[in-house]
């Protein structure tokens, strides 16, 4: 099983996520297209994000931004959000020789990917998610968008991985579902994220535990809901969950969001846990 870890915002450049993620005998870091230095035209500079992993013997993943929302019900930005996600998978594609220079060939290269929540209207009694009132619309979209991901990633060893957050909503289940039916989609398990929110993601996620090929292992505890913790901080049953990554042969980011919570989880695996 291969552990990497997050881009972190203490570090400013690639040159140092990539000295740390070195250091800390790491193999891979998941680079966040949520930061301004990581947005499709920079991930695009294949030349230079492949000097920097030979020097520091390492490959990448990839967090597609938390804003993407191909549902988008205005066109013109449903269509932006469509086209970085071909020239990301573009990108991926030319990065996939260091997966099989420093990770594990076998291993599906990963695009996470967050589930957008669209805009609900408030009412007096109740709120209502227009993406659920509009379910064909919504679905629609989604159909488009996985023929389109089967298009332009092809055979290539890429998948994109739907990350549970704060709940996945009835309507996205049955999106992700369809989703799933297609053998270039698969899940990740964010462990953190689902046990602030009481494991309600839980009982989805076992349901489709044989597409799981991604884990964002932090801890967290359930009340108060806090996670990103570093590894041994928090109340989830680590080695639990790190036995279904193994199982899965899935992938694990150390989410932590600092580089002390990261040194920290790796001391704690070191001491903790044997693959």
């Amino acid at each position: 099983m291969q552990f990497g870890m997050p881009t972190l915002i203490e570090n400013r450049t690639l040159e140092e996520n990539a000295a740390l993620c070195e250091s800390l005998g790491l193999r891979f870091i998941e680079l966040n297209m949520n930061f301004p230095e990581y947005q499709v035209d920079r991930l695009e500079q294949t030349d230079e994000l492949t000097r920097m992993a030979d020097r520091h013997r390492l490959y990448y993943t990839i967090h597609l931004d938390e804003n993407l929302n191909i549902a988008d019900f205005n066109p013109l930005a449903a269509q932006a959000y469509l086209e970085t996600v071909r020239r990301t998978i573009l990108a991926a594609k030319a990065l996939l020789p260091l997966r099989d220079r420093y990770g594990d060939p076998h291993q599906m290269l990963t695009l996470n990917m967050h589930m957008h929540h669209g805009v609900h209207i408030t009412l007096p009694d109740r709120k209502v998610q227009l993406y659920e009132r509009d379910f064909d619309t919504y679905m629609k979209s989604f159909a488009a968008f996985r023929s389109l991901c089967e298009e332009w990633i092809g055979g290539s060893g890429i998948m994109i991985a739907v990350e549970n957050t704060d709940g996945f909503r009835n309507y996205e289940k049955r999106a992700i579902a369809h989703l799933l039916e297609s053998p270039v989609f698969g899940l990740t398990w964010d462990i953190g994220h689902s046990r602030a929110i009481h494991e309600a993601d839980a009982p989805f996620l076992m349901d489709h535990r044989e597409r799981l090929i991604h884990f964002h292992i932090h801890d967290a505890t359930e009340t108060p809901p806090r996670n990103h913790l570093a590894l041994g901080d928090g109340e989830i049953d680590l080695r639990d969950r790190l036995k279904l990554a193994g199982e899965r042969n899935a992938r694990c980011v150390l989410e932590t969001k600092t580089i002390q919570a990261l040194k920290q989880s790796v001391q704690w695996l070191e001491n903790n846990w044997e693959a």
